[in-house]
């Protein structure tokens, strides 16, 4: 027996129908926990619980910190994109290795590699630090981590768009006497604006976040790098109803985010 998925009213091909038990079990592996913690939430002092200075100086830096970052992987993350789905140089496997590698590495490792590369003490940072830049434990740790964390989300996501949407049109446009640059600004970068806008969106999600390497590189000093997930940690022990209260305003802020980029996309070309 099968399931028949539709498609804008078209048939397609059916689905079996035992594949919808692990599909559903999935489902709840996902929604249980959320519905959970909603049963936990002490509503009758939720606005308290939210609206008290540490957490809206985390929401605030959360906010402000995710949005740089994102700035900064789009800045860096489609440039790399580029290379890897239309370069032909050698190393490009190696390179694109490398790129991923912050997708499997335990963001604590992340935190550790960055504080001895920007620490006082690292690799660059000592140089920085002899004119007076510092980056650890400071907000700029908590921009440098969540760019670290979340840039391989953004290369992948624009790297696969660009790879579906191939080079046709590119080519066509440079054979009419366009430059790379117009080819890309003009041509590309449209034809992979729904693959873009998901990877963006991943980035923010990513960024908002971040945990292990932000504890790590940039520390918990309240109003400069505590953004919204140290403060739900740190507010999981002294004050539980508290910690589920930011929680569940982390996963609104994220619903948000993502059902706003699924509308951009939808209503983008097809």
């Amino acid at each position: 027996m099968t399931v028949r998925a539709t498609d804008g009213g078209r048939s397609s091909v059916g689905v079996p129908l035992w594949i919808c038990v692990p599909a559903l079990v999935g489902a709840l592996v996902i929604v249980a926990p959320l519905a959970a913690m909603f049963t936990r939430i002490d509503w009758s002092n939720f606005v308290g619980l939210i609206t008290s200075e540490s957490a809206v100086a985390a929401l605030i830096l959360s906010l402000k910190t995710a949005t740089a970052s994102t700035a900064v992987c789009l800045l860096l993350g489609v440039p790399m994109a580029v290379i890897l789905s239309r370069s032909n140089i050698r190393g490009l496997s190696i390179l694109r290795t490398l790129v991923v590698l912050p997708l499997v590495l335990p963001p604590v490792v992340g935190g550790i590699a960055l504080l001895y590369t920007f620490g006082r003490q690292g690799l660059l940072g000592e140089h920085l630090d002899a004119f007076g830049i510092r980056i650890a434990f400071t907000t700029s740790a908590v921009v440098l981590a969540q760019v670290f964390v979340s840039l391989p989300f953004l290369v992948v996501s624009v790297e696969g768009a660009l790879r579906t949407a191939g080079d046709r049109f590119d080519v066509v446009a440079a054979t009419l006497g366009a430059t790379p640059t117009t080819v890309l600004r003009r041509v590309t970068v449209p034809l992979i604006l729904p693959g873009l806008m998901s990877g963006t969106v991943l980035a923010f999600a990513r960024a908002l976040g971040e945990f292990g390497a932000t504890l790590t590189f940039a520390g918990s000093l309240e109003g400069v790098t505590r953004t919204l997930p140290l403060e739900i940690y740190l507010q999981r022990e002294a004050d539980p109803d508290a910690a589920v209260a930011l929680s569940l305003v982390l996963i609104l802020v994220a619903a948000l985010v993502v059902v706003t980029a699924h509308r951009h996309r939808s209503a983008g070309p097809s």
